[in-house]
Order: structure tokens, then sequence, then C-alpha cells
């Protein structure tokens, strides 16, 4: 979600409904986004993702960038890997 003034954009990280419009209501902030800032540009709270990634939220493409940058994607695959039973 775009939020800021002109020409400084600041970005809100959320959990929406599909059908709902690009700047409607969501359902839970997430993060933040700054990137006119040099350093700590994004913050997400990881509690949060995870428990929305679990239950099946989809990333797009620019957030999912974005937690591989932090190593949320990371941990959020690695829990969704089960250990392969070895038939003898």
């Amino acid at each position: 979600m775009r939020m800021g003034r002109v020409h400084y954009p600041t970005y809100r990280i959320v959990a929406v409904d599909s059908r709902v419009k690009r700047d409607g209501k969501y359902i839970a902030l997430i993060g933040h986004l700054n990137p006119a800032l040099k350093e700590n540009k994004c913050k997400i709270d990881e509690a949060v993702a995870l428990e929305w990634l679990n239950k099946g939220a989809k990333p797009t493409d620019t957030v999912r960038s974005l937690f591989s940058q932090t190593g949320l994607w990371k941990k959020f695959v690695e829990s969704k890997k089960k250990p392969v039973a070895k038939s003898k």
C-alpha cells in the first residue's frame, strides 16, 4: 500500500483479501518500507508475517523479495519442509 507524499513514497506491507481494491481496507499490518532511507529501509514483524504465510497467504513478487532479503522467506520454507521417511 503506497503512502507518503509526492516523490517521497513509503509503503506498508499488509495482508489483504484479494477481492479488495489495492489501497482498500487491509486485514493486518505486517511491516513497512521506506526506500528513501540509506539503512533499515524495511521493517517487518516476522511473527505476523509467518503467521499469515502459514495460513496460506501468497506474497507478491516484490514482497517475496523483501522477505528473502530479510531472511524471513528462508525461515518459512524451512518450516514447511517435512523430513522424508526412508523406506527399507
